[in-house]
């Protein structure tokens, strides 16, 4: 975008110009091209020293109290300018250094400059931090030097504000992903962005139209935002209705993964960071439907490739291999890897580090990868039959192997997910019941609970169904859907059962607390364990022969034993002592 050359560097189109002070143009004027002289200087002095530096922008003037805040910068250093300097990751250690260097030069100069250094995933950080002032300032900053980066940001910063100023309140998650992230943008490198729609509360349109409406114009909004920011880089959006991205991430749709994995959101409304939190903890997991669906794509690879031509052959080995490794990986507990990337990699490290698999099946899927890239820079122009035939019987074998690795992965989270089950229901039942055999816990359960009413028939055959998995499992005659099927309906009865303990708990104490109306106040006693506690304001006291002082700490202590009695005691001596200190009282409740 151009910039009037009578300007302050770094306003732009987001921040509105303040008013100033009436002031001399012409003296205005020399100030301004001294410090814009002093900072090309510094300029080349940064790229020449540092030559791996990304970017160098100067941060609008209206942003400058927010980033003295952030870095607890000297206030005095709100009437310098500001500059942001941007370097690779691999060069983030070094910031300290970096800063030492550039603050010397800034002192020969004697310019009233402040520069702040990050590295790329400081700024990805603010972004994540939902410190969008911040980011969306760094993104508008003055280009002095620039890789690629600022403009990326620059583009990405000016559409988001477009889209959001049109339709904010379906907007749930702007996030932006690819080459940026990664750190190697260049000045015209596609920015790839993701538009997350809230088509959960849409009533008076159709879904399917509701998308079809915001994607029309968010692409319009392209060419706007491009043209604003006069750079080369051009925006892809990948526009989602929340329900349909949230089954693709059911479906273990690797896009979906690697977008929440990598991507950093400039706008997010609570929704985004928690699904990245969500995957880091590993609970985003496949269901064993898509990882049936990942490892068929190895069933009947031989079949088909005996009767194609050298193309096919490449196309159906590569994905015959790398899908079903992939579905491993998933089942072992990891995101689902990109083929061509990091397959390898990840697949020696869950599996070959771990000694889970035999080292000629981890070379076998290294020399497919490798082939499939030899075979797209078409560095290979045929394969002869003997070729061929090796390269299935190897592709075989490696399905296979992966087929029994998926038996023993399986077995070893169905042992894990059943016993679990299985001892946190029997330690709740215990709760209810008392220290009673496993074997008798579910006639008990039925005998005093669930024929009284106090649980469903359904929380009975929820529990019988427990104890059968267990029982089928020690068998062998409980596969993954099963066990998964069982998990589920088991978090529906350890839900019940908790709340039921809790009411317990909250009736128990309630049968002992006593609230006293005096002649000017309200006080509260409650009995557990023996002994009576007396809340009078924010103090907690004992009342035995006299009152005297105690804490939350004895209060829980004294709780806590209450729950296992069924009655509690009060010691008539205890009103005697509240009547000498307050008087005449009266027993609310």
């Amino acid at each position: 975008m151009a910039q009037n050359s009578d300007s302050i560097p770094g306003m732009n189109l987001n921040y509105s110009k303040p008013e100033v002070p009436k002031v001399n143009p012409e003296e205005e004027k020399k100030k301004f091209e001294k410090t814009k002289k002093e900072i090309d200087k510094l300029k080349n002095f940064i790229t020449k020293k540092f030559k791996y530096v990304l970017a160098i922008g100067i941060l609008p003037p209206q942003s400058i109290p927010k980033f003295i805040e952030e870095e607890e910068a000297p206030a005095d250093s709100k009437d310098h300018v500001h500059i942001e300097i941007i370097v690779p990751e691999e060069k983030a250690k070094e910031i300290p250094k970096i800063k030492q260097e550039i603050v010397k030069e800034i002192e020969k100069s004697k310019e009233k400059v402040w520069a702040h250094v990050m590295s790329t995933s400081e700024i990805w950080e603010i972004c994540m931090d939902q410190k969008f002032e911040l980011s969306g300032a760094i993104a508008m900053s003055y280009p002095v030097y620039d890789k690629g980066i600022l403009g990326a940001l620059r583009v990405s910063e000016i559409h988001k504000s477009l889209v959001l100023q049109k339709f904010e309140r379906y907007v749930v998650s702007y996030v932006i992903g690819g080459s940026l992230i990664r750190g190697d943008a260049a000045k015209t490198s596609d920015v790839d962005v993701f538009v997350i729609i809230n088509d959960t509360d849409v009533k008076r349109m159709p879904r399917r139209e509701l998308l079809e409406r915001l994607r029309g114009i968010i692409y319009q909004y392209v060419a706007e935002a491009t043209q604003i920011a006069g750079v080369k880089n051009r925006l892809e959006p990948q526009i989602y209705l929340l329900t349909d991205f949230w089954d693709a991430v059911k479906d273990a749709h690797p896009v979906m993964f690697t977008f929440i994995r990598d991507g950093v959101p400039l706008y997010d409304r609570g929704t985004f960071m928690p699904w990245k939190a969500l995957l880091r903890m590993g609970k985003l997991k496949p269901s064993p439907e898509a990882i049936d669906m990942f490892m068929s794509m190895g069933d009947g690879v031989i079949q088909r490739s005996k009767r194609t031509l050298l193309s096919e052959v490449f196309t159906n080995v590569f994905w015959g291999v790398t899908t079903p490794a992939q579905a491993i990986v998933m089942l072992n507990g990891g995101a689902p890897p990109n083929a061509k990337k990091e397959l390898v990699n990840e697949f020696k490290k869950e599996f070959l580090a771990k000694k889970m698999i035999e080292k000629k099946y981890v070379d076998f899927l290294e020399k497919v990868v490798q082939t499939w890239r030899d075979y797209e820079h078409e560095k290979i122009k045929e394969i002869s039959g003997a070729e061929i035939d090796k390269l299935l019987v190897q592709t075989e074998e490696f399905i296979n192997r992966l087929k029994e690795l998926r038996k023993e992965i399986e077995s070893k989270f169905q042992e894990k997910t059943i016993n679990q089950i299985y001892g946190d229901l029997m330690e709740l039942l215990k709760n209810i019941l008392g220290n009673i055999s496993q074997e008798k816990l579910a006639g008990e359960f039925e005998k005093n609970y669930v024929r009284k009413g106090k649980f469903t028939n359904q929380h009975l055959r929820i529990l019988r169904d427990v104890i059968r998995a267990k029982k089928e499992y020690k068998k062998e005659k409980a596969d993954s859907h099963k066990i998964e099927s069982v998990r589920k309906d088991a978090d529906i009865l350890i839900r019940d059962l908790n709340e039921f303990l809790q009411r317990k708990d909250f009736e128990s104490m309630n049968k002992g607390k006593m609230v006293l109306k005096t002649k000017d106040k309200q006080v509260e006693i409650v009995n557990a364990d023996g002994k009576t506690f007396l809340f009078d304001g924010n103090s907690v006291k004992k009342v035995l022969d006299k009152i005297s002082d105690s804490d939350f700490s004895e209060f829980e202590k004294a709780l806590e034993k209450q729950k296992e009695k069924f009655e509690f005691s009060i010691n008539p001596k205890v009103f005697d002592v509240l009547k000498k200190e307050y008087g005449e009282f009266e027993i609310l409740f």
